[in-house]
């Protein structure tokens, strides 16, 4: 569960597939509109198989809205199987939850959300020890970070520096094993700055090499990993998106998938990091279609694209998240862009999955999301009514 990727929407946005040329400088969680969205030459795409041995359990969180765009997200899922999650309710307004290992939800809110439509606590990422970061967002539309301590205890914070005004501020990431968050900030020029905070409450903010200093510019962090490196992307002066990895001491070593396109909304996204600096994402050719990837410590990377994934527009595969196996958690959007799940085996085996009840429309389907060292994963679905609902996927 090291992964940014897998917080598959837009800060404002509904998580639903990509059917548009990628953004991701305004990207947030669907890789920022799967819940938004988040890049060697191509190697031959893995045969996708079917999965033996599945059991998908799909949930709704109390209160989640049942009309379109509305439901339930699984959006993390820790080591003991304790899944982290937000739901939209009828009225448009989101609400962050925590649902055990035996089904039992417990809903909150952060202190000083708001209650209007598009408002409310979301992006909720857990660890080990039980401790949940997300964001919230304000009666003015301005984002806030929080973390929530295994007993319910809510602390919120602002990086230094974040905006005040409405589609600004702060906006959380994953939280690692030490309780540390990386995050992005979007500032009062609309420019988006990384940042890591301890488990102390200090926050460290950070600029990737070469990221933009314009409006929809700059550093979108957010994977972490237990050692506390971070990952994520930037978005250059002329909108084209880059991978980058910051280790905790602040080195800052930025890469580009081969074949990834140079225009702008094209390039690599980095999300996921493991404990052993593997790293997972996607990027988007010049022909605006998708593919992801896995990047090794030492920096080879070796693209994946699942079988069944389209080729067109908007189209192809996303990494998600990475555990410490090395097995990859993902999406990948077929012809008719409708979303399946899929898992990647370290040696390269794809097994693709769908969640049961997801709908098969355009813009509907499974999202994978966040795999923890078991092999569990968490994400959602859509279904034909366009509603959301969450699932958990053990193997």
């Amino acid at each position: 569960m090291n992964s940014a990727l897998h917080h598959f929407h837009a800060p404002d946005s509904s998580r639903l597939v990509p059917t548009a040329p990628v953004s991701f400088s305004k990207s947030s969680r669907t890789m920022q509109g799967l819940k938004g969205v988040l890049l060697v030459a191509l190697v031959c795409a893995a045969a996708a198989i079917p999965s033996p041995a599945q059991t998908i359990i799909t949930f709704d969180a109390p209160g989640a809205g049942s009309g379109s765009g509305q439901g339930t997200h699984g959006d993390s899922v820790n080591t003991a199987g304790t899944i982290a999650g937000d739901y939209i309710d009828s009225a448009g307004v989101r609400h962050a939850f925590v649902r055990s290992t035996g089904g039992v939800f417990t809903t909150f809110d952060a202190p000083g959300a708001g209650t209007l439509s598009g408002q409310g606590t979301s992006d909720a990422a857990i660890n080990t020890a039980g401790t949940i970061t997300g964001r919230y967002v304000d009666s003015g539309g301005v984002y806030h970070g929080f973390v929530r301590s295994k007993t319910g205890t809510i602390t919120t914070f602002d990086a230094p520096g974040a905006g005040t005004l409405s589609g600004q501020g702060t906006i959380t990431g994953l939280i690692n094993t030490s309780g540390a968050i990386a995050g992005r900030y979007i500032d009062s020029a609309g420019v988006f700055h990384g940042f890591v905070r301890s488990k102390t409450g200090t926050i460290t903010s950070f600029d990737a090499p070469g990221a933009g200093t314009g409006s929809g510019q700059g550093t979108i962090a957010g994977g972490i990993n237990t050692s506390g490196a971070v990952t994520g992307g930037y978005v250059d002066s002329a909108g084209v998106n880059h991978g980058f990895v910051r280790s905790k001491t602040g080195v800052i070593t930025t890469f580009d998938a081969p074949g990834a396109g140079t225009g702008k909304n094209q390039g690599t996204r980095a999300g996921g990091i493991n404990t052993s600096g593997m790293i997972t994402g996607y990027y988007v050719d010049s022909a605006i279609v998708i593919h992801g990837f896995v990047r090794s410590k030492s920096g080879v990377i070796t693209a994946i694209d699942a079988a069944g994934a389209g080729t067109g527009k908007g189209q192809g595969t996303l990494g998600v998240d990475i555990n410490t196996a090395g097995t990859i958690a993902g999406t990948y959007l077929d012809s008719a862009t409708v979303a399946h799940g899929f898992v990647r085996s370290k040696t390269g085996t794809i097994t693709s999955f769908s969640a049961p009840g997801a709908g098969t429309g355009s813009g509907q389907g499974t999202a994978g999301g966040t795999i923890n060292t078991a092999g569990d994963i968490t994400g959602y679905y859509i279904d034909s009514g366009n509603v959301v609902h969450g699932f958990l996927r053990t193997p």
